[in-house]
């Protein structure tokens, strides 16, 4: 699996475009995030059969560029249910609240809803659904082998705000504390924002998870 980052919008969102290769040597894939401004983005999945958008939670930088993505690729979104009227409701995915960053955006219902413990068949591989809350109620982690998809959860070095809507604390810590930290030290962990890291690194570094 080839796993590509595009740094997409004013807040710098990362998105995951995943792709495998069938015996023909065609190109399918599944987008985590597709952020705001997704030219970039678009233009890369030109040629790619896109199977699913999966979105790590539903806040307006990481479920901007939904809709287009959506329409030129034909496939479906995935999202908790606890956000699912995030995407259609400007307030609720907070772009309402940054009018400097974004004017305010709704995109169409999710076809598909993630819960804990979910294992997604995608691209003929398995992707296991970690319900991790925190950052906001419905934020989910997705597991491939020793690659995490954390959203924003956990960073390097860091870890996601809770002072948004919906957000806890208590629920952000339980999440990395009970669930992120048992898995393997050399799961790599491909956050929502800035730099891919490490499991052991954050358990050994993260001054925010001691």
């Amino acid at each position: 699996m080839r796993i590509e980052t595009f740094v997409l919008g004013p807040l710098q969102t990362n998105a995951y475009l995943l792709t495998v290769k069938d015996e023909n040597g065609k190109e399918k894939g599944i987008i985590i995030d597709p952020g705001m401004n997704p030219k970039r983005l678009l233009d890369r999945i030109a040629d790619v059969h896109i199977e699913a958008i999966l979105l790590t939670h539903a806040h307006f930088d990481h479920m901007g560029g939904v809709e287009e993505v959506r329409k030129a690729a034909g496939c479906p979104v995935y999202v908790h249910d606890f956000e699912a009227d995030w995407l259609t409701d400007p307030k609720k995915n907070g772009s309402t609240r940054w009018p400097e960053a974004t004017p305010p955006l709704s995109t169409g219902p999710a076809e598909y809803a993630l819960d804990e413990g979910m294992k997604l068949e995608l691209l003929g591989l398995s992707f296991r659904v970690m319900h991790t809350p925190g950052h906001s109620p419905g934020s989910v982690s997705f597991l491939h082998g020793s690659d995490l998809f954390s959203g924003d959860v956990l960073f390097r070095m860091s870890v996601g705000r809770t002072d948004l809507p919906g957000g806890r604390e208590r629920d952000l810590y339980d999440s990395i504390r009970t669930k992120l930290f048992k898995l393997p030290d050399d799961v790599t962990v491909y956050s929502g924002h800035g730099p891919k890291t490490t499991i052991g690194f954050e358990k050994a570094n993260n001054p925010y998870t001691k």
